[in-house]
């Protein structure tokens, strides 16, 4: 029916779900090794959320219900790669949701009972889902009608997949609504005073213009300042959370790729010019085609600016005749064979209009396909076409204007539509069916006739054959056996003169730029000691991803915490290295400061210029001419006019500044900023109520030995 047609296509934009799917058998397979210990709970345990675990045949199936749901919100029956893993991840946030915030509900007495639910679907108060759901297409309005049919039908009348999809829909307007209590709850205790809302006021209001004296970090070298271990040592301790890291693997790589050689392009050539003979004699062009070429006919009509400029020559200039061959030629990785096909005086444009009868389910369409010839007949019995497409077509937008599109060319419409727009006569009326429904179509005028034409090509893809193939897999195994460590395996990529690749991957990351499928090789980086050659799960060191063969060492396993004192020595170095220099500039300018109270003296004697900076207040992000300095901001922002400042240690170097004038500007609305404040509170609880909750419970991924 309608409806469901309705909810697959607007319930995959509506629904906040990204959702995937991974087969049972290859995990699975996988873990059978054990003999009965496969079973027990810790080996088929994805993870542990706040102590509850979460065992992999359940969360299995909540992600193939999750799967199932995808594929009738995007009408598709296969998932790819990418999609199964969104929806795994959204199957492991709903867990975490569901356990961090389920016991948090029911302590605070937080649920949705079911005559709110009822409300909610069909009462006087529905939820914005199932008002755009149930919305009539015509005027907009929710049509609770429509709801009280369609939940009557949902046992006697519907699939039971739609039925599924259905509850997945009602499951997600309970989740939100529920989420929604307790973050209006939450934010409700977020109270912003009057006396901030004035400071926040203030501070946006007010902005100043000052001098400054800027002496950069980079105007004294290195060995003007002392660091020694005890003060890189001192800085690391007290800076941790800088240098803490994620779990990681670093992994170097080689890469064969599988590409056609010399033979495969010769084998390609002489195919296409064997088989020229048979194509030149061939009656029916387009099965032909369809029998032999590697890329499919294309129906479509082409002038000569259209088309490849050798075949637009050919056709046009050299009068090429009707079923003549042109070629073989070369077309990138490819030979190919042009035949015209057809060539006729058409119309370079048309002028057409429309109803539209747009249809879900097998029944509808017979019924649009009788309603369709019943309103041909009237407009062929003199009933206004434009009154009939603004009372019936479902195209919305051109229904306004009597079904009308305008002037439009080849190529611009689907297929079927194009054929009849351009084949109609003018005024005459064609039923045409299309993905989007059925089409009453009727062409009210006709371009210029020029010539066009239709090429038929014949291709023959050049491809890698089982010996270029064998060939290359040679090399890999030839170099993956010759080299088992990662000394090795450097010492024959230099000798070799090899392109060495690196990649940095995450436990449950699937993707290394540039090659396909990565996900086996990522697993086998986390199964792997550092300096291994990784193995594939059949033991060889050579994994095939895509067209590329690849042979893999892992270097550097890299575990969640605080990254090693050497190993970020150099990055602590250049911190510390700043925080001395700018301890020398401080007392250089006190020194300089000392019985001054004019800033050009205080220039003149450190060699600066005084230069000035204008309008910048509290909320400023940076300064023109400096960049990010909150300290400045946060000093001229709040000293007062004609003040010279105490050396300011900013990001770039260290400052003096004299704030020359202030505009304290329009009077605050102090109500109106109480009210956007209370409004930016209420935005970040959406987010941080949850985050607050997460961080407070453990949480153990284990996703990525079993996908």
């Amino acid at each position: 029916m309608a409806t469901l047609q309705t909810i697959r296509t607007k319930a995959g934009l509506l629904v906040a779900i990204v959702i995937g799917f991974s087969l049972a058998a290859f995990v699975l397979g996988d873990l059978i090794s054990g003999g009965t210990s496969v079973f027990q709970r810790n080996q088929m345990e994805v993870g542990v959320i706040d102590g509850e675990s979460i065992q992999y045949p359940e969360f299995q199936k909540q992600v193939e219900e999750l799967g199932e749901v995808f594929k009738q919100n995007y009408q598709t029956t296969q998932l790819d790669d990418n999609a199964w893993s969104q929806v795994r991840e959204q199957a492991w946030q709903t867990n975490i949701r569901d356990i961090v915030m389920g016991a948090t509900y029911e302590e605070l007495g937080i649920e949705i009972s079911a005559d709110e639910l009822f409300d909610m679907l069909q009462g006087a108060n529905p939820h914005q889902i199932v008002q755009q759901i149930f919305s009539n297409p015509e005027t907009g309005q929710f049509d609770r009608a429509s709801v009280v049919r369609f939940l009557k039908s949902l046992e006697t009348s519907v699939r039971p997949e739609d039925r599924v999809q259905w509850l997945n829909i009602e499951q997600q307007i309970v989740d939100e609504r529920t989420q929604s209590k307790y973050t209006s709850m939450v934010a409700k205790g977020m109270y912003v005073t009057s006396e901030e809302a004035q400071t926040s006021a203030n501070a946006g209001n007010k902005t100043v213009n000052f001098d400054y004296i800027n002496l950069a970090h980079s105007t004294i070298t290195d060995d003007q300042v002392t660091v020694t271990d005890k003060d890189l040592k001192a800085y690391y301790n007290a800076n941790q959370d800088e240098y803490k890291l994620e779990q990681s693997r670093r992994i170097e790589y080689i890469t064969y790729t599988v590409s056609p050689s010399d033979a495969d392009y010769k084998d390609a050539e002489e195919w296409i010019n064997e088989i020229k003979a048979d194509f030149e004699k061939a009656e029916d062009n387009i099965q032909f085609v369809s029998s032999n070429s590697d890329v499919s006919f294309e129906n479509v009509w082409n002038t000569k600016e259209n088309l490849p400029e050798n075949i637009g020559t050919w056709v046009y200039d050299e009068k090429a005749e009707v079923n003549a061959v042109f070629g073989s030629y070369a077309n990138g990785d490819a030979f190919t064979l042009a035949k015209l096909h057809k060539s006729e005086m058409m119309p370079d444009s048309v002028e057409a209009r429309h109803i539209l009868l747009t249809v879900a389910t097998q029944a509808e369409l017979l019924a649009a396909q009788t309603f369709a010839d019943s309103l041909k007949t009237m407009i062929e019995g003199g009933a206004d076409f434009a009154k009939l497409a603004r009372e019936n077509s479902t195209d919305q937008g051109s229904a306004i204007n009597g079904g009308d599109l305008g002037w439009f060319q080849r190529n611009q419409m689907v297929k079927p539509f194009e054929e009849a727009a351009f084949s109609n006569t003018t005024d005459s009326v064609t039923i045409v069916g299309t993905q989007f429904g059925i089409h009453l179509i009727q062409t009210t005028k006709r371009g210029k006739l020029t010539p066009q034409v239709q090429v038929a090509y014949l291709t023959r893809n050049v491809i890698s054959s089982s010996k270029t193939y064998q060939d290359i897999y040679a090399k890999a195994s030839k170099f993956a056996g010759e080299n088992r460590t990662q000394e090795q395996f450097d010492a024959a990529v230099a000798e070799e003169k090899l392109t060495k690749r690196v990649a940095n991957v995450g436990e449950n990351e699937r993707q290394i730029v540039g090659l396909e499928n990565a996900r086996p090789m990522i697993r086998a980086a986390y199964d792997a000691e550092a300096g291994d050659v990784l193995q594939t799960t059949q033991e060889s060191p050579i994994f095939e991803l895509g067209d590329n063969f690849v042979v893999a060492v892992l270097v550097q396993a890299i575990e969640e915490g605080v990254a090693p004192f050497e190993d970020v020595r150099a990055r602590v170095e250049l911190a510390v290295t700043k925080e001395k220099k700018a301890e020398f500039l401080v007392a250089k300018v006190n020194t300089a400061l000392s019985g001054k109270s004019d800033l050009a003296a205080v220039a003149a004697e450190l060699n600066a210029e005084v230069q000035n900076a204008s309008n910048i207040n509290f909320s400023s992000f940076s300064i023109p001419g400096i960049g990010l300095e909150p300290a400045v901001i946060g000093t001229v922002s709040t000293s007062g006019v004609d003040k010279m400042s105490t050396p300011i240690a900013g990001n770039n170097g260290v400052f003096v500044v004299v704030v020359t004038s202030e505009n304290e500007g329009a009077g605050a609305n102090v109500a109106a900023e109480q009210n956007r404040l209370a409004q930016t509170t209420g935005y970040r609880v959406t987010s941080q109520a949850f985050n607050a909750h997460r961080n407070s419970v453990e949480i153990e991924d284990n996703r990525a030995n079993f996908y």
